[in-house]
């Protein structure tokens, strides 16, 4: 018989246990990317990169041929981590980089959350490989995209099918926030809703402005 008790289940993200993996968010890749719009998927990846940030979430970032082909990574992102050691490759399979296999393994955390461009090529190689070498993988879709709908919710399914974890940005973001009584991060939390995270960000003003709306915090 089960018995319910008031502790989250393990599948669901914290802040500490899993690396974050944001792959070619970059000029040239976002120009052919139809299956999302380029203000909505900047908005995105600034969402996640914030969400990041505020709870101190292990990140990489990764660009490819950045300098001779695919451009810089999106302000955005640069903005939010504007120190941070960016690993420029050559491989379309992240995965299959040394520099990030060694990062990986400094990093110890066996959850890897990945997005970036494009979801058929430059995120399947790596959940497919992360997976098949026992890590727990999410891919966060609104973050991605792809030459078409169709090239996106394929690849998507295709993770799907071998154990991905599909989840959003704004999931992302709440989740691991997932109590307003936690107060260290309520702030941050609260400042990027109402940053990038759209209407529900817009809902957010307007209960601040009308009634000094607080959640439970």
């Amino acid at each position: 018989m089960a018995i319910a008790k008031a502790v989250p289940g393990k599948t669901l993200l914290t802040p500490t246990d899993h690396t974050l993996i944001m792959i070619d968010h970059q000029s040239q890749m976002s120009f052919a990317t139809k299956s999302i719009d380029a203000v909505t998927l900047r908005n995105n990846a600034a969402l996640v990169a914030k969400a990041a940030r505020g709870f101190k979430v292990s990140t990489i970032l990764t660009t490819v041929a950045e300098k001779s082909f695919s451009g810089p990574i999106f302000d955005e992102i640069k903005a939010v981590f504007p120190e941070h050691n960016i690993i420029d490759r050559t491989s379309m399979n992240t995965w299959e980089d040394e520099r990030i296999a060694v990062e990986v393994n400094r990093i110890g955390k066996a959850k890897i959350v990945l997005a970036g461009l494009w979801t058929s090529v430059c995120i399947v190689g790596p959940a497919l490989s992360a997976i098949d070498q026992g890590f727990e993988v999410y891919v966060i879709a609104d973050a991605c995209g792809d030459v078409s709908t169709e090239a996106h919710e394929m690849a998507m399914q295709r993770m799907i099918q071998i154990g991905a974890r599909p989840m959003t940005s704004l999931q992302y973001l709440l989740e691991l926030q997932r109590d307003w009584a936690r107060s260290e991060t309520y702030d941050e939390t609260v400042r990027t809703s109402i940053a990038n995270g759209g209407a529900y960000g817009l809902g957010l003003i307007y209960a601040k402005t009308m009634f000094g709306a607080s959640e439970g915090h």
